[in-house]
């Protein structure tokens, strides 16, 4: 009895001390057996409790009068399947007739409580079919990307979500992204993941960066084209356009518009060429788009409407030549002046980190998202990295990117810089780098060389 009794104090002091110091551990260890147990053996009174139960149906009760049996109980969603993950557990419920999709998310917060996890919400499937999601610790306090990930094609991973599945920049899906926040929120964080997701794929890096240049070109070896100036700016954005005019000529000489070849295999874009003649897909990064919006004199004025009118254009007409806008900023709203709104208006994914004030978060998702701009104003300053994200279709979530310093990111962008193409349409903003330095040679020849 005395040794049960010790060995039970050192499993209860190890649960407690991974709790408090490894929330992953102390789940995978711990927490997903005794969460399992938990959900399984509340369910039909949390689902009562929560008003997530129907009635029993007219035939049920006939045959129970008939039988003289006990009128039978109100009858919860169908656990179709409880599947554990590293983060949680994932619920698949079939509803009742009567029950909607939307009564289970309005009783997330209710399921949280009751069941005692960290976070859950939910999306439906299908027909009938709702995904419950638990998490059972914060996973956004300290983010760790799984070892695997889905990545395709212009597909990157960039953070991780709030109900522990990974949130990926697709490009093919979402051709052009806005990210905002404020000084010290986590934007440029954000802006390197996705940098260091982009540099082992075939696709060309476009950097504008009126910081002069601080935050893109210590990534310079990973960049076809970057700008660190107004002025270079511009040049650069109607050298795209030029580009994006080119590549469109080069679909038309290949659409193959006759009546021997299939519609799925008419050229439209460039995805639908011969790999041999696809141009590489371009990704454009501005860092801080309010540069290139302000002005003080008249000349300033008319550039910046020559770059606005250029931005706008890549947004409505690149995605089919393969070129891709992310847009960074602290605001992006109306006093940056004209086209700034129908600029905004083809930006499809939005992302805020912290924001000063409720208009900053209105710009973001106020004409996509309503119920995400609350969440984007209650990101807390210690937080950094925590970020709301949306799009088009109304859904949003929370998200944190994982801290990737700037060493990391210019290590995986100086390992990866064979991957820049060289576009001949560029070639006059292709970033100067100096030489690598030589191997250092040792003094003797008994010495080894040091690294």
């Amino acid at each position: 009895m005395t040794w049960f009794t010790v060995a039970l104090v050192l499993v209860v002091a190890s649960a407690v001390i991974l709790r408090w110091r490894r929330p992953a551990w102390y789940w995978l260890t711990f927490g997903v057996a005794l969460a399992t147990v938990r959900v399984l053996v509340r369910y039909a009174s949390v689902m009562d409790a929560c008003g997530l139960t129907v009635p029993p149906s007219r035939w049920r009760l006939a045959l129970a009068r008939v039988a003289n049996r006990e009128v039978p109980q109100s009858r919860p969603p169908r656990i179709l399947r409880i599947r554990p993950t590293r983060t949680g557990l994932v619920l698949r419920l079939g509803l009742r007739p009567g029950q909607d999709a939307f009564d289970v998310a309005a009783s997330a917060d209710r399921l949280r409580h009751s069941f005692g996890l960290y976070g859950v919400t939910s999306r439906e499937l299908r027909s009938g079919v709702v995904e419950v999601r638990m998490t059972g610790y914060d996973v956004l306090r300290r983010v760790q990307m799984p070892a695997k990930t889905d990545a395709r094609p212009m597909r990157v991973p960039v953070a991780l979500r709030e109900d522990g599945s990974v949130h990926y920049r697709d490009y093919r899906t979402v051709p052009h992204g806005l990210t905002l926040g404020a000084t010290e929120s986590g934007k440029s964080v954000y802006q390197r993941n996705l940098v260091a997701g982009l540099a082992p794929l075939d696709v060309a890096l476009v950097g504008i960066d009126c910081k002069q240049g601080v935050e893109l070109f210590p990534l310079a070896r990973r960049f076809s084209a970057l700008a660190d100036n107004p002025d270079t700016a511009l040049a650069l954005l109607e050298a795209l356009v030029t580009h994006m005019e080119d590549v469109y000529q080069l679909i038309r000489a290949n659409q193959r518009i006759t009546v021997n070849v299939p519609d799925a295999e008419i050229a439209a874009d460039i995805w639908d060429l011969p790999e041999d003649l696809r141009p590489v897909p371009v990704v454009v990064l501005v860092d801080e788009v309010a540069e290139l919006a302000l002005f003080a004199t008249k000349d300033d004025e008319k550039r910046r409407d020559r770059i606005i009118t250029a931005l706008v254009r890549l947004a409505q007409l690149g995605r089919a030549a393969g070129i891709y806008l992310e847009i960074c900023g602290q605001r992006f709203g109306s006093e940056l002046g004209k086209g700034i709104t129908m600029l905004r208006a083809q930006l499809t994914g939005r992302t805020a980190h912290r924001v000063n004030d409720e208009s900053s978060a209105n710009m973001a998702f106020g004409d996509i998202a309503p119920d995400a701009v609350l969440a984007a104003i209650q990101i807390p300053t210690d937080t950094p990295g925590i970020a709301v994200t949306g799009d088009a279709s109304g859904g949003w979530a929370r998200i944190r990117a994982p801290h990737t310093s700037l060493r990391e990111a210019v290590n995986i962008c100086n390992k990866h810089a064979d991957r820049t193409p060289d576009l001949p349409a560029l070639a006059a903003f292709r970033p100067a780098l100096a030489p690598a330095p030589p191997a250092p040679v040792p003094l003797s020849k008994t010495a080894p060389a040091t690294a």
